[in-house]
């Protein structure tokens, strides 16, 4: 377990600022997620922590001790990248057992470490196979094995599930899951651009945008009270509904924000008529997109047996208290 403390990093590939200036905590045992549209850090920020790059200044502190400087080998890191990293030679034991072979450790100990990976993350089948004889999902937890047998303090997953079908993410997102619960000693960092890897795995989400932290708190704290427009359009899937001009006027504000969800049919003073321009049927959820005029149709979302045809006019409203309110810096504006 280990609590990993960042002043003021910052990180240059030459001229360019890649990383400028990230303050951050991640507490013992705690499960971070760092998420972000492309090239705003977050895989930097990972490999900064793992030692794969040199930090140009501030203080990277594992456990209150300074680690700048410390090779990865001494960090008591381990890590999972999204292509499973594996040696197509060895068998999937071998491959497990590979690190702590190199660290000299007693025979007896590397079996019993990887049998108790194995099993925990129901591989021992496969144990004597090749990697090429292996799925994604299972090659993918064989690279999570292997990092379980190394018994780091910190866990560090470069966007582990990226190469994955949707049913084999799935899969493996609840072997992360068990994981995390099974060895709550460990502290995890976890980079991704999945929605729902981030709101389902984490214990607090990390929100960066252009080298910067835009918002750290835990999932349900950055969906229902994001401290800019960024992260109110960043979080969420589908996304929030953004409104502008006079939508927003009514409230007094510059940038209005609805989630689908919290949207609904209705007439009075605040409500919005348009006409359907489509609806998607996901079974349990139909998301119906209505023209009101706006930049964008507006997204609201229904019970999956609700039926809307494109020119079906409807009117609709927001549920009360569930309108978010920006000014014109795109933060939230209070009341």
């Amino acid at each position: 377990m280990a609590q990993i403390v960042l002043k003021n990093i910052r990180k240059s590939f030459g001229a360019v600022e890649v990383i400028r200036g990230v303050d951050l905590e991640i507490r013992s045992g705690e499960f971070m997620v760092f998420v972000g549209p492309s090239g705003c850090g977050k895989s930097t920020l990972l490999r900064l922590m793992a030692g794969l790059e040199d930090i140009s200044s501030g203080d990277m502190m594992f456990d209150g001790e300074r680690v700048n400087a410390l090779a990865p080998s001494k960090r008591g890191i381990a890590m999972v990248f999204q292509s499973y990293a594996l040696y197509p030679h060895m068998t999937v034991y071998e491959n497990m057992a590979f690190g702590m072979q190199l660290a000299k450790s007693d025979a007896d100990a590397v079996k019993t470490r990887v049998e108790a990976a194995a099993d925990m993350l129901q591989i021992t089948p496969y144990l004597k196979r090749l990697p090429k004889q292996l799925s994604g999902g299972q090659r993918q937890r064989v690279a999570i094995g292997r990092a379980i047998v190394r018994d780091p303090r910190v866990f560090l997953f470069d966007e582990p599930l990226s190469n994955l079908d949707a049913a084999l993410r799935v899969a493996t997102r609840l072997e992360i899951a068990k994981l995390h619960h099974a060895m709550n000693t460990a502290t995890m960092v976890y980079v991704t651009h999945d929605q729902v890897e981030a709101m389902t795995l984490a214990d607090r989400i990390c929100v960066l945008r252009d080298g910067l932290v835009e918002q750290v708190g835990t999932p349900l704290e950055l969906y229902e009270n994001p401290q800019s427009l960024f992260v109110a359009g960043f979080i969420g899937s589908p996304k929030m509904n953004f409104l502008t001009g006079a939508h927003a006027a009514r409230y007094r504000a510059e940038t209005i924000g609805i989630r689908p969800e919290h949207l609904v049919l209705g007439t009075g003073d605040e409500a919005w008529t348009g006409t359907v321009v489509h609806s998607e049927n996901l079974g349990s959820d139909t998301f119906v997109y209505i023209d009101i005029g706006a930049e964008e149709p507006l997204n609201m979302r229904e019970d999956g047996t609700t039926r809307h045809k494109p020119g079906d006019t409807l009117s609709v409203k927001p549920l009360e208290g569930r309108v978010h309110r920006f000014d014109t810096a795109g933060k939230p504006i209070a009341g």
